[in-house]
């Protein structure tokens, strides 16, 4: 994702949320690799949804953010996890 996506998303979050305030993650990545996701979650109220074949796994995790900045640096550290799919 490039700067201008990340302003794009950073404007958008700033209309839609009146920070302090909740925030939900969701994020899908192979059962193999969702201890690297969830050790970069300490702290987040996490649920996890296997897939139906078990290769795959949907991870929910909410917090108090503190700015749209607090939201984009989380989107920043997990997209550097490989194989991670998520949308803004």
């Amino acid at each position: 994702m490039n700067n201008d996506e990340f302003e794009k998303f950073r404007e958008l979050l700033d209309q839609t949320y009146q920070w302090p305030d909740y925030y939900e993650f969701k994020f899908i990545v192979k059962t193999l690799d969702k201890d690297n996701v969830i050790s970069n979650l300490e702290g987040f109220s996490l649920t996890e949804t296997p897939s139906k074949k078990g290769t795959y796994i949907a991870i929910s995790a909410r917090k108090l953010m503190k700015s749209s900045q607090e939201v984009l640096d989380v989107y920043q550290v997990i997209g550097t996890i490989k194989g991670i799919m998520f949308n803004l």
